[in-house]
């Protein structure tokens, strides 16, 4: 049963400090939506003014498209002895178009499983591996349009992070396996910034970015960023144009130091590809419905400056948004909660690893269940 109580193990002292600040927290809200709704109409004329807003009525009329999304996960369970260890990437189906048949009866998944010795590193290639995994169901999903879950530039950071770590960490397990599937995944990320294809659409969909591209070409406030003014001003069925992903204020960077004379060559060449082709990233931000917040969505240029394309893509997002209880696509909410359960698994699997190892321990059994045992507590999950 779920606990009604959220405050149940917190100091009443705690409890009653944070109650204290509710209300001038409340008034510090309450400023903040009176600004949102008496600039509204003076932002969405200079948005009118700069010809950055269109409707999705003038692009041409296209056929709904099948769709799906993909979101990732990992796991750590950390045991006195050694650590748990697991990744995954989940693609689920989208809502089917009248005129099409189902591509998936069950959700697609990849999955790393292991055990680790302990180190500090561990997350940040896990990690690396996760963002590889997604990339690779991505680009094999039989889908028309493919979701993914953050930024077009989420895989250079994480990629970046977990190849780094290689160095400190070249004997852990999963240090191996970023090592042997890297080219691939690089190669995958690839095919997604180009997007050649045109029976294929790969759409990012950040749900956090504090990106301005479009308040700082108009000179919004620096303290809202362009989802959340844009939420306010756009109309159901308005998008904006196309405009280039804003620039971080170093290059563009995924390192291969730490990489193999086996795999350091071919992946130094993707990354090079790979760093050009994000300045062709483009954004587009698109209000489906009425009950919707503008959503951010981040394109290869092949797909954004093609209107055809454009249309194909809006028109998935659209098809995608029909539940107002769901703040993003179907496939992609359903994705995003399929995953967010693997961290609560694992413990299970500890539970199942326990029970074989005492059913085939020939020592004594307190070694198993002391050395299995979590460092953290079970309310600390």
């Amino acid at each position: 049963m779920a606990d009604d109580n959220p405050f149940r193990e917190l100091p009443a002292s705690l409890v009653q400090e944070i109650l204290d600040r509710t209300e001038q927290i409340s008034r510090e809200l309450l400023n903040t939506f009176i600004d949102l709704k008496e600039n509204k109409q003076i932002w969405r004329e200079q948005l009118q003014a700069s010809g950055l807003v269109k409707h999705e009525t003038y692009l041409p009329n296209v056929q709904t498209p099948t769709s799906c999304g993909i979101d990732g996960a990992f796991a750590i369970e950390r045991l006195l002895a050694i650590d748990l260890i697991a990744g995954g990437a989940v693609a689920v189906e989208g809502l089917t178009p009248p005129s099409e048949d189902r591509y998936w009866p069950e959700p697609q998944h990849l999955v790393y499983v292991d055990t680790e010795a302990h180190h500090p590193d561990t997350n940040s290639i896990l990690r690396g591996i996760m963002m590889g995994m997604e990339l690779q169901l991505a680009i094999n999903a039989p889908h028309d349009v493919v979701f993914l879950d953050g930024s077009l530039t989420t895989p250079t950071i994480f990629f970046n992070q977990a190849l780094s770590k290689l160095q400190t960490a070249p004997t852990l397990k999963a240090s191996q396996q970023l090592q042997t599937n890297i080219v691939a995944y690089l190669d995958a990320y690839i095919k997604i910034l180009t997007a050649s294809r045109t029976d294929h659409y790969w759409l990012a969909m950040p749900k956090y970015t504090t990106r301005r591209e479009i308040g700082d070409q108009l000179q919004w406030p620096n303290s809202y960023d362009d989802r959340g003014i844009l939420s306010s001003v756009l109309e159901p069925g308005q998008y904006t144009e196309p405009l280039p992903i804003k620039e971080p204020e170093s290059e563009w960077h995924i390192t291969t130091n730490g990489l193999s004379s086996e795999y350091r060559e071919k992946a130094t060449e993707f990354v090079e590809k790979i760093t050009r082709l994000l300045n062709g990233v483009r954004i587009v931000y698109y209000r489906p419905t009425s009950w919707l917040p503008a959503l951010r969505l981040e394109m290869s240029q092949a797909i954004a400056l093609n209107p055809a394309r454009l249309a194909t893509a809006l028109s998935a997002v659209k098809h995608q948004c029909a539940v107002a209880a769901m703040m993003e696509p179907y496939p992609l909410y359903m994705a995003d909660r399929m995953v967010k359960h693997l961290s609560k698994s694992v413990p299970a699997f500890r539970q199942i690893a326990s029970q074989h190892l005492s059913e085939n321990y020939d020592g004594n059994i307190d070694d198993v269940f002391t050395n299995l045992h979590g460092y953290r507590t079970e309310s600390g999950r």
